[in-house]
């Protein structure tokens, strides 16, 4: 008789299997994109930068003994407090094609949700909108970026044989800049930029960026990405991770950042070099093999992963994004760029989506986030 139990992670072993499940899953996938796993291990540390305003939880399934799927539950108090809700979101969702150890994951989940009185499961969702999102429902053929999940087309099935249903979709394009481009976009953004006496800010370096525009830029997303769905205010803790992974990865030559007339920022757009490729083959380990792949493609990028755009909210309606397309028709013209990959973009994030409209764009992924009421 075939034997399924679940875990909660506590011991060093059960958090290695936990860590070490979702490579050996997808080892020679050309797909699937692993995280850093020098980050993922942080989701243990007593010092997570998310503990302040998170309470997570890990299982791990076996078969017979054997590691065969993991989730987590993380219950996310600001955002439960921003939504007035009582959600547990699912994350880290990884298991082998078998519907009873799918089953015996998310039951254990919905009983801890339970427990800890909440009465929805929402997800995949992650601790915050800067982490992986969304469950692939299409375009399974496809590369995920550095920044995406990748997942096999069963997980849709498992999840809403259980119950679980669609609350929100996104769309991931592929970009170029138009076969028959004549300037439009430049002289539409100089002509923007003249009328509201507005201009590009300047760096010398990533640590010259950071230092005049980390506070701009954090300013923006918490206004911009405000009203978006699942997003929570930025903690301190946050923003500091998010410079230290700043500064591997930002280049001021993919970086478009417009001030008013008295340095202010009123919107920005920050691209990175496509870097999944070079961490695919060490598995995430920052190996010295992957370290020298990163500096090369941070050197030389053949995809661009557009990661950030923000605008101020008075300034919506303005045109300003146009200088930012102006910005990224510009890095789509260098040498050796192919495309830029928009990431993750909400179905009803309007201004986005018709910003790609600009430019030869095609949708080639589709993610999903399911809710299942509970109580």
């Amino acid at each position: 008789m075939i034997m399924i139990t679940v875990e909660q992670v506590k011991t060093k072993k059960q958090q290695k299997e936990f860590l070490n499940f979702q490579l050996k899953l997808y080892k020679g996938n050309p797909y699937y994109a692993p995280p850093l796993y020098m980050d993922e291990k942080k989701i243990f540390s007593k010092n997570f930068v998310y503990n302040d305003i998170c309470e997570s939880v890990y299982f791990n399934a076996y078969k017979d003994g054997v590691m065969a799927g993991r989730i987590s539950g993380i219950i996310q108090k600001s955002a439960n407090q921003k939504y007035n809700q009582k959600r547990v979101r699912l994350s880290k969702f990884d298991v082998i094609e078998d519907e009873e150890v799918a089953r015996a994951l998310f039951k254990t989940l919905e009983d801890w949700t339970l427990q800890h009185g909440m009465e929805e499961v929402v997800g995949p969702l992650g601790y915050s909108d800067l982490e992986r999102e969304g469950l692939l429902i299409g375009g399974f053929d496809q590369p995920a970026t550095f920044e995406e999940n990748y997942n096999y087309p069963y997980y849709q099935t498992f999840l809403e044989n259980y119950g679980y249903q669609k609350e929100v979709d996104w769309s991931g394009s592929n970009i170029r800049v138009p076969k028959d481009y004549d300037g439009e976009m430049h002289r539409l953004a100089e002509f923007v930029l003249k009328r509201y006496n507005l201009h590009i800010g300047k760096s010398k370096n990533t640590k010259d960026f950071l230092k005049k525009y980390a506070d701009g830029i954090f300013e923006l997303l918490d206004k911009s990405y405000d009203m978006l769905y699942g997003t929570v205010p930025f903690t301190e803790g946050m923003k500091k991770m998010m410079i230290e992974n700043f500064k591997l990865i930002i280049r001021v030559e993919n970086a478009a950042v417009i001030l008013d007339e008295n340095d202010k920022m009123v919107c920005f757009g920050l691209a990175f070099p496509g870097i999944a490729d070079a961490v695919r083959k060490s598995d995430g380990h920052l190996t010295p093999g992957a370290l020298i792949r990163v500096l090369k493609t941070l050197r030389k990028p053949r995809v661009l992963d557009l990661c950030l755009v923000g605008v101020d909210p008075v300034w919506f309606n303005r045109g300003v994004s146009v200088v930012v397309c102006m910005g990224l028709i510009d890095m789509l013209k260098r040498k050796d760029i192919e495309y830029a990959d928009t990431n993750l973009n909400l179905e009803d994030n309007y201004p986005i989506l018709n910003l790609w409209k600009r430019f030869d764009s095609q949708v080639v992924k589709h993610y999903r986030c399911f809710v299942k009421k509970l109580v």
